[in-house]
Parts: C-alpha cells; sequence; structure tokens
C-alpha cells in the first residue's frame, strides 16, 4: 500500500471520528490533537479503527507515534507495504 492510499484512509478515519472539522487544509507535521481539537478517547477511537481497518496490531507503547499524519504515515507505511 502506497503513502497516498494510507493518507487518504487516515482522513477517512478522521472524517468518521470527527466529522465537523474541515480536512482540506490539514497540516501534516501538526499534531491531529491541536489542529482538530481532539480528545485522548478520540485518539484511541482513531487507533482502534487503524487496527481493524489495516488488519493490523499497534501496541499502546507505539500509540505516541501516531499523532500526526506524517508521523502516523511513517509508521504505517512499512507495516503496510506487502498489502
Amino acid at each position: 500500500m502506497q503513502r497516498l492510499e494510507i493518507r487518504e484512509a487516515i482522513i477517512d478515519i478522521l472524517k468518521t471520528i470527527n466529522p465537523d472539522e474541515e480536512y482540506d487544509d490539514l497540516k501534516d507535521d501538526v499534531s491531529f490533537r491541536q489542529q482538530l481539537s481532539m480528545d485522548s478517547m478520540d485518539m484511541l477511537d482513531i487507533v482502534l479503527e487503524l487496527r481493524k481497518r489495516f488488519k493490523i496490531q499497534i501496541p499502546e507503547s507505539d500509540y505516541p507515534k501516531l499523532d500526526s499524519m506524517n508521523s502516523t504515515l511513517d509508521y504505517l507505511a512499512p507495516l503496510l507495504a506487502d498489502k
């Protein structure tokens, strides 16, 4: 799976969890929490959706690596390279 495909899936997940936000101007290097007014439960929902959609395990110790679009892509791209 390529980064662009993964990014589109992440945007789709974000829209499901936080549908009232605007995603056209999403900054890839800024924390989701900062720019999308998300709390810790929203972030947990993101992780759960990523796990379900991509059928991968994400250990709790790795949750901080899913803070922004860039960090999430950097984390997921190697895991999904063969999918």
